[in-house]
């Protein structure tokens, strides 16, 4: 039960204005403006005689807009208590949707994850952030709970699994790798560093599978391996010998026998591990132990990167050789992020104006409106234009990290911080792939993306923050 001890110092915590947060409020407008000006740049039609059709994207956009501010007047003027009381129906609600628009939506792009109601989609998993953050924040809120400890490492964990295992199975991976940015919430919260390094290390191998030979990899591990020993156990000599006693055995293997030179490395590695298992124990040297294991992993994972690889759609797989430079095809899979950074760069320092991007206004960028929207600032607004929408973002984030400090009880910190996360991933992802430095996911930018699902859900994530944030300037203390 949650007991509450109310400290006016500043006003009712129910005054719309008086407490919220402006300076974040502030921001939010300005990216929203900002992106109803890119999104009508880029769908303006000057041969359409009705610019108020709302057949335009714009005017639509301009609909969702209002639609969201009223959401975010709604839940400025909510208790925030509601939030910790219905932190569990909002993950199961959105859980339940996600598995309907698995079963009965509709496929967009590969991906069915949409549910359609006549003329409107809407895609449930915006609004399962909003719920996986609540419920990461009601979990790691309780009184009990150690991140530290096994059971409660686990509960988190299962939060975050349970919709990345739907959204993997909806064919909408970018949308589920989002789900990771609560890994940084965990760290905030206490989580050792050490249980990173293994998501690092998979992520590295997984690349490096790719792109070099097994026998390359696996050679580097082990002078990597011979290094940390060597400098943690001050002894050179011997763990110089034993590196190039590995090799030479897988040497003579592959070469006296039939065997591959990559099946060799592996017989040879997986003696080698036996035996440096042995020397750890008994010279009590448990330093070793864990490169020891992470490199069993790797002899594990390696092998499977091409099985694992193989369960991606086409579409996936080329995206990935396209970003890791194995294929050159800037007219068919490379197209879209070629013309996006051909729009960005011919923007330069100051822009060519609104609506005067030749890029986009002859639509050589697709998804421009909605993906690589922010092409569009970058080609009109220019450098310059572009360093003001990424230093809006910046300034957001920040902000929200500083209202998670500010609050004093853990499911408001928990929350804006899971806020500030997301959006951090978010932003990184999609100006990423837009200049070419991320593969491309399909993941919007938030607040200037077109699209209703994900502006509304946007603002009721920021929101939220903002209103727990509110209450702690009250002067509300919730125990």
């Amino acid at each position: 039960m949650i007991s509450e001890y109310n400290i006016s110092r500043r006003g009712s915590s129910t005054s719309l204005f008086g407490n919220v947060d402006r300076t974040a409020l502030g921001i939010y407008i300005a990216i929203v403006i900002i992106g109803v000006l890119s999104i009508t740049s880029a769908s303006f039609d000057a041969e359409t005689t009705n610019i108020f059709s709302f057949s335009h994207n714009y005017m639509k956009q301009i609909v969702w807009v209002g639609i969201s501010s009223v959401m975010a007047a709604v839940v400025l003027l909510l208790d925030r208590r509601l939030f910790h009381m219905f932190a569990y129906p909002a993950y199961i609600l959105g859980i339940l949707l996600l598995l309907g628009a698995l079963a009965f939506g509709r496929e967009v792009n590969g991906a069915k994850a949409w549910f359609e109601l006549g003329s409107i989609r809407v895609q449930p998993v915006e609004f399962v952030k909003i719920a996986t953050a609540l419920m990461m924040a009601r979990i790691m809120s309780d009184y009990s709970f150690n991140i530290r400890r096994f059971t409660d490492l686990v509960k988190v964990a299962l939060v975050i699994i349970i919709p990345f295992g739907i959204i993997v199975l909806q064919n909408d991976t970018g949308s589920g790798l989002v789900l990771g940015a609560f890994l940084f919430v965990m760290y905030r919260e206490g989580l050792s560093k050490y249980i990173y390094f293994p998501v690092i290390f998979t992520i590295v191998l997984f690349i490096a599978a790719l792109v070099l030979q097994p026998v390359i990899i696996f050679l580097v591990l082990l002078i990597l391996f011979t290094l940390y020993s060597i400098l943690k156990t001050q002894e050179l000599e011997g763990h110089m010998r034993f590196l190039f006693g590995v090799i030479l055995a897988w040497l003579l293997l592959s070469t006296l026998t039939p065997l591959s030179g990559y099946v060799s490395l592996m017989i040879v590695c997986g003696v080698a591990v036996l035996i440096l298992t042995f020397l750890a124990v008994k010279t009590r040297t448990m330093m070793l132990l864990w490169p020891i294991l992470m490199f069993v992993y790797a002899m594990l994972f390696v092998p499977t990167t091409d099985l694992l690889f193989s369960h991606l759609e086409p579409h996936q797989k080329n995206r990935i050789h396209t970003f890791l430079g194995l294929v050159d095809d800037p007219r068919n899979v490379g197209y879209n992020v070629n013309q996006s950074k051909i729009a960005i760069g011919s923007g330069g320092m100051w822009g060519k104006g609104f609506m005067e991007g030749t890029q986009i206004k002859y639509d050589y960028v697709p998804e421009k409106h909605t993906d690589f929207i922010f092409c569009i600032v970058g080609e009109e607004w220019g450098f310059f234009g572009a360093f003001i929408v990424v230093s809006l973002y910046i300034a957001l984030i920040l902000r929200l990290m500083r209202m998670g400090e500010r609050i004093k009880e853990p499911f408001g910190r928990v929350y804006c911080y899971s806020v500030a996360a997301i959006l951090l991933v978010h932003v990184l992802v999609n100006v990423g792939m837009t200049i070419g430095l991320m593969p491309v996911m399909g993941i919007p930018l938030p607040l200037m993306s077109y699209g209703g699902s994900s502006l509304v859900a946007f603002t009721l994530l920021i929101m939220i923050a903002i209103r727990l944030d509110a209450s702690t300037s009250d002067g509300d203390i919730y125990i």
